[in-house]
């Protein structure tokens, strides 16, 4: 029985160490950050665990005491107590990035609003759906279930409300709007908002552009519809994780664009704000990163591409190439540790879009966080959410 609870253990710390300080490499990208994504977002269910199990342990065998169980007992539980306080971090990091961007806020606080959920986070996997009424499955355009929204909007109803365009990830060649930003949508539908989250063709059997195209296709739908579902056709942000976020990017930077119009360049296709999240900016690797030239020579030029792709096919993907003075109000969110997108390739795409836009740019890097940190609530994808109501609240205040 001491080897079994040894066992145990000795799991849960190497899963707490390495959320603490990700493996490195190509090789481990996928599993470390599955690993420490779960390890970091449910840090106080794995202390919770690893208090309940050493006390049935110690309660078990009182008379033979294991101290090498017990050390690693220990020293898991004092990891996940740092991976909770680095969580906690989150709210003062967007609070700080968000200042220094907009000014202090102006808002009356609410001391309930920026609390952490605990009651929420105790059962992350049961959003609560109090308040708002989902439209679903709404077709945007021809092409079957990849090209279907759902609406998200206030039960009581509404008129002339902002909108919020998400736009999931998954690589370009998995995910669905029924996996990714519903926190965030549920939370700005509560508050006022339209929320709108799309399927897009997926790749392989879709090939770039296929995926932006989709994404201008929904766009165009939701300034001629969604007046009927309570929203404001003039006044739409977009958001994102991941290629989500690479998407939501490219949409902000490209308005208009007649290329990736086909068949529809006379539709508006301007947002008037972005919020991407650990996005992925540098397609055409021109900053030079090898990370950014390994995921082009891999997954994108084998699986995303079309065939025989030039150089300057993935410069007119990338937004970090696309940036001009005409870019709408940017708020980046990165986590610090990503084992996915590193982190300097989003601190190069906002390097670059402060040097060129002439609006608004807030970054805020998360300490501790993984790739996909908001998928379900958590501790710190509570503190990132209210950030993210404070910005989208004051671009819209201060639309142009």
């Amino acid at each position: 029985m001491h080897a079994f609870f040894r066992a145990r253990r000795a799991l849960q710390l190497a899963l707490t160490t390495h959320a603490r300080r990700p493996w490195t490499g190509h090789r481990v990208s996928v599993p470390g950050f599955v690993a420490g994504w779960l390890t970091s977002e449910l840090a106080p269910h794995l202390l919770a665990l690893t208090a309940a199990d050493t006390a049935a342990h110690v309660a078990r065998h009182r008379r033979s005491s294991d101290l090498p169980g017990l050390a690693m007992a220990a020293a898991s539980a004092a990891g996940s107590a740092a991976l909770i306080a680095s969580a906690q971090r989150a709210r003062g990091v967007v609070d700080d990035a968000l200042t220094a961007a907009l000014g202090p806020d102006e808002r009356e606080p609410d001391a309930a609003g920026l609390a952490t959920p605990w009651g929420r986070i105790v059962n992350p996997f049961k959003l609560d759906t109090d308040g708002v009424r989902r439209d679903q499955d709404i077709a945007y355009a021809q092409g079957g279930r990849r090209f279907l929204l759902d609406v998200y909007r206030p039960e009581e109803g509404t008129e002339n409300a902002p909108v919020l365009l998400q736009i999931h990830g998954g690589a370009w060649m998995t995910g669905s709007k029924n996996e990714q930003g519903r926190p965030l949508m549920l939370h700005m539908a509560r508050r006022g908002w339209v929320c709108v989250a799309i399927n897009y063709p997926l790749a392989p059997a879709a090939r770039w552009p296929a995926h932006i195209v989709a994404a201008k296709r929904a766009l165009a739908w939701i300034r001629e519809n969604i007046a009927a579902y309570g929203g404001d056709p003039s006044y739409v942000v977009t958001t994102g994780g991941s290629a989500g976020g690479h998407l939501a990017s490219l949409l902000a930077l490209t308005p208009n664009d007649p290329a990736l119009q086909p068949g529809f360049t006379g539709a508006d296709t301007s947002v008037q704000a972005c919020v991407p999240h650990y996005g992925v900016y540098d397609f055409a690797a021109t900053s030079g990163s090898r990370a950014s030239a390994a995921r082009m020579r891999g997954i994108l030029a084998r699986h995303v591409m079309g065939p025989d792709p030039t150089h300057d096919d993935y410069v007119a993907a990338s937004p970090l190439d696309r940036i001009t003075d005409a870019a709408p109000p940017f708020f980046v969110i990165h986590g610090d540790q990503d084992s996915l997108v590193p982190v300097r390739e989003a601190r190069r795409f906002v390097e670059a879009l402060r040097a060129t836009s002439h609006r608004t740019v807030a970054y805020a890097e998360i300490p501790g966080a993984q790739h996909a940190f908001d998928i379900f609530p958590s501790i710190r994808s509570a503190h990132v959410l209210h950030g993210v109501e404070r910005f989208l609240d004051w671009a819209h205040t201060h639309r142009e």
